[in-house]
């Protein structure tokens, strides 16, 4: 049996119905509640709400992405304890539900970072961008960080007087907006929080989060066990630590760790090839190759690096990450397994009669389906080459 093709579906609300979903050639939907504040319990009932929208349309709620980690466990604050049990009590009521593999991750405050959501191709079709001058602009003229560049390569540090004086108050106004945005129908931080935020993990430090992330994972690990759940963490995207925040998913070193630091089998690793692919330091296949037996899930798509380390998301087969080397493990991993490893094309561009759409960033329908059929077709060819 060949990899399972998903979707990221965002729920009724999205501008992407479950039919385009089926139109596209997936069978599974990735999805999850995200009317429900971070922390609160997932009822049964609007889960198996959510599961028998899905399967009216003859598809199935694959994976869970994603049951988010409340800042308080993150921090392991006072409250922690108390957003543990509420996320056992999740987890148990999506077993009943029957819906097992959970996607989640242990960035602090910010989901991910972007610095421009339209960034425009050569082709007219517009991508997401990371621009690590604005992204100082952002740090060191709004937040104005102390020791804020040390974070920065000389490089970078030298353009930014001259990019900041380029920047029209509108301009900086939207960058701010986009490096806080949240995922699409759950909001973002505000620009305090971020920097209430920064303060207290400056505190704890790329150490003390591992410790509380083995802490989370060991919290809930009994609960795994018994009902049978996957846990699949997802790469820190970007895999940098970022406006002094740490991160402790960004190479084959933090994903060794985190495998080791809870060595069970519902510990597992989301593959995502466009967070891990936008550092130079990841060899992609290689970290494959490692830690492939703890992979249940995968987000495929590529990117383009220039000499400052900025990246666009390009083409899925078009990029700094050799795909095909990916996608050859992923399908001679999924031949060893009994139960089949999802996969969704990650992101896309906004492209065709979607440049005219309100669509949720990097989530559009056509530059989606393209990304699919191009895995689609590089899966079938390798299984092919398999059987010659």
């Amino acid at each position: 049996m060949g990899l399972i093709q998903s979707w990221r579906w965002y729920g009724p609300n999205d501008p992407v119905s479950l039919l385009d979903i089926k139109q596209a050639g997936a069978t599974g939907v990735v999805s999850a509640l995200h009317q429900i504040p971070h922390g609160d319990e997932w009822p049964i009932q609007l889960i198996q709400e959510r599961k028998e929208v899905i399967q009216k349309t003859g598809l199935t709620w694959s994976i869970v992405e994603s049951v988010p980690v409340h800042e308080a466990i993150k921090t392991r604050n006072e409250h922690a304890e108390f957003y543990l049990e509420n996320y056992r009590k999740t987890l148990r009521n999506l077993s009943k539900c029957g819906v097992k593999t959970v996607c989640y991750n242990f960035m602090p405050v910010l989901d991910w970072t972007r610095t421009a959501l339209e960034w425009p191709l050569e082709n007219g079709a517009k991508a997401l961008y990371l621009d690590w001058i604005d992204l100082a602009v952002f740090d060191l003229k709004i937040l104005g960080r102390k020791d804020g560049e040390t974070f920065y390569k000389p490089e970078i540090l030298a353009q930014v007087e001259t990019r900041h004086a380029t920047m029209s108050k509108e301009k900086m106004e939207a960058l701010t907006e986009i490096i806080l945005m949240g995922v699409p129908t759950e909001g973002g931080v505000t620009l305090e929080a971020l920097e209430e935020s920064i303060g207290i993990y400056g505190e704890i430090g790329k150490q003390g989060l591992q410790k509380n992330l083995t802490y989370f994972l060991e919290s809930i690990a009994d609960v795994c066990e018994e009902e049978g759940i996957q846990m699949t963490i997802h790469p820190d995207d970007p895999p940098f630590p970022i406006l002094g925040l740490p991160r402790i998913a960004s190479s084959r070193e933090d994903l060794e760790y985190i495998i080791r630091a809870v060595d069970r089998p519902f510990n597992g690793i989301c593959f995502c090839t466009g967070s891990l692919g936008a550092g130079v330091h990841n060899d992609l296949p290689a970290i494959l190759d490692a830690i492939g037996d703890r992979v249940y899930f995968a987000h495929l798509r590529n990117v383009k690096k220039d000499a400052l380390g900025n990246f666009h998301e390009s083409d899925h087969l078009d990029g700094d990450v050799d795909m095909c080397a990916v996608m050859e493990r992923l399908v001679k991993l999924n031949a060893q397994r009994n139960i089949p490893i999802p996969f969704r094309p990650d992101h896309g561009h906004q492209m065709l009669d979607d440049l005219q759409k309100e669509t949720n960033p990097g989530y559009s329908a056509i530059g989606r389906l393209k990304g699919l059929a191009e895995l689609r077709g590089l899966e079938r060819g390798i299984e092919a080459s398999f059987s010659d």
